[in-house]
């Protein structure tokens, strides 16, 4: 496969899940500059020097090739060590400047019509806009911690040349924490017999962190300002979901990424006009 330096602007951060191979991963997705839709992977995002870990809404400079054991058309591989961090897009002007990015990729009203188009040419990354939310759904996980082989995959990077038993790596290691719940939004989109209800399971690296802050700060009452910030606030933005399949099973779709604009006042041409 052929390399090459790609200028990125990331828009997606999964929350890391254990690897097999790279101990802990992020799905990481953008834009590059040509418009054309990324997926970066692996990314053992919280093991990459200070200097070349970057946000959602920033530039990068990387190496990549097209992956070979991911046939989506989207994925790539990405050289970890090459990557060169740039300057975020702000949100001025009611987020104008990334709204330009985001709205060059595939953008869809309907999941149908989305869905038709990952079967029908095998797109795996796009931009939906959910007609309304319906609700958050909040589940526990049926393993609040991780699994003895889950814990061996995290542990692996850090196993190798050292001194510690492996009890001693549990207690010193700033690992990997498991979130206790999964997150799932209820909404509704477009069809051609009308409205319907859809359900999918929400992983942006963001909402995982929200939920950490929030149990932080508000202990057993963590999950109203939670819902309040993903019900409430979000239902009064612009808000579209960014969406990924997953590889093996490419039919399930998952909320890579939440973008959340303030919505767009409706232009009074009578305003604008002199006559």
């Amino acid at each position: 496969m052929t390399t090459r330096v790609e200028r990125i602007l990331i828009l997606a951060k999964t929350y890391p899940s254990p690897s097999a191979k790279h101990a802990e991963t992020s799905c990481v997705a953008g834009i590059n500059d040509r418009g054309e839709a990324r997926r970066l992977y692996p990314v053992p995002f919280r093991m990459i020097s200070g200097d070349q870990q970057f946000q959602k809404w920033q530039w990068i400079d990387v190496r990549v090739e097209k992956s070979s054991a991911d046939h989506r058309p989207e994925s790539h591989k990405i050289y970890v060590d090459t990557i060169q961090v740039r300057e975020r897009i702000p949100t001025k002007e009611k987020w104008c400047t990334r709204r330009l990015w985001w709205e060059k990729l595939p953008l869809y009203d309907s999941f149908e019509l989305m869905d038709g188009e990952r079967s029908g040419r095998g797109m795996s990354l796009a931009i939906l806009r959910p007609k309304r939310l319906v609700r958050l759904e909040i589940v526990s996980v049926s393993e609040p911690d991780w699994t003895e082989e889950e814990m061996a995959k995290l542990l692996q990077e850090q196993s190798q040349g050292n001194l510690f038993s492996r009890d001693e790596e549990r207690k010193h290691l700033k690992r990997l924490e498991k979130l206790p719940f999964d997150f799932y939004y209820h909404y509704v989109c477009e069809t051609p017999a009308g409205e319907e209800v859809r359900k999918h399971k929400i992983v942006d690296w963001e909402v995982g962190m929200f939920f950490r802050t929030c149990r932080t700060n508000y202990g057993a009452g963590w999950e109203v300002p939670f819902r309040a910030k993903l019900e409430l606030d979000f239902a009064e933005k612009d808000l579209i979901f960014m969406m990924g399949n997953m590889h093996r099973f490419p039919h399930q779709w998952l909320i890579i990424s939440l973008i959340y604009p303030p919505k767009r006042v409706p232009q009074d041409d009578s305003q604008s006009s002199l006559f």
